[in-house]
């Protein structure tokens, strides 16, 4: 059958923010990573595979293709496959409970998909973006998510004004704040990671009560900063250690 010059005009257009709300679908590839996304609450749409892909879809829903089309749509270096769309679900409110990460501004679209599968490792299954925040329905955060954007309730919203009407200890990622080593830090609260080049906004930086760092323990001392998802990782991990 093929891949249709209407298909490949909507996969094409899906690269973009705007048609993915417009159409409310975005792309995923791979075999571990469309078998999560159809193992979840997640609607698949179109799925575009080779004989080789084994699925118990309606044939409606499926359109086989040779290796050479599945090159023709796909973005990765190997395409695996499959590849396939599925529907964006509706977002679902916040429930103020346990550690919420929260991200302010974060751009680059492989910290965001390791974020959401450290969210999925440490068991925090809420996570907020604000509005400047990539996509996570950008295809390289879902392949980069590896299948944890099935687990993890993520909302976009003005993080000043969720701040700001929080009751919970909000607590923020900051190169001058308190050695994490050294802070009790609650079971429940809000914690802020930054812009990968600016860190958070002076804005939030203002409503925080909590500010803390991870130390430098080389003999040089020269290094300016971690990755965001590194450091996330770092300060998850004490937020959970701790009793």
């Amino acid at each position: 059958m093929g891949i249709s010059k209407s298909q490949l005009k909507l996969i094409t257009s899906l690269s973009q923010k705007k048609y993915r709300q417009k159409h409310g679908l975005f792309i995923a590839e791979g075999i571990k990573v469309v078998n999560e996304l159809l193992n979840s609450a997640f609607e698949v749409e179109l799925i575009f595979c080779t004989n080789d892909f084994e699925t118990m879809l309606p044939e409606n829903k499926v359109t086989r293709v040779s290796e050479t089309e599945l090159k023709k749509i796909s973005t990765l270096k190997s395409p695996n496959k499959v590849f396939s769309l599925f529907k964006i679900p509706e977002e679902k409110s916040i429930q103020n409970s346990g550690l919420i990460l929260a991200l302010d501004a974060i751009n680059d679209p492989g910290n965001l998909g390791t974020i959401i599968r450290l969210c999925d490792w440490f068991g925090i299954s809420q996570l907020i973006c604000s509005k400047d925040t990539v996509d996570c329905y950008n295809q390289k955060v879902v392949q980069a998510s590896m299948g944890s954007l099935t687990r993890i309730n993520i909302k976009y919203l003005d993080l000043k004004d969720y701040i700001s009407e929080s009751r919970f200890p909000t607590f923020i990622a900051d190169m001058n704040g308190e050695n994490i080593y050294q802070t009790n830090v609650p079971k429940e609260g809000i914690l802020i990671m930054g812009n990968e080049a600016n860190g958070v906004s002076e804005e939030i930086k203002n409503q925080v009560q909590h500010k803390v760092s991870i130390p430098r323990f080389g003999e040089t001392q020269r290094t300016e900063s971690l990755n965001v998802a590194t450091a996330a990782a770092i300060l998850i991990s004490e937020f959970k250690r701790n009793p």
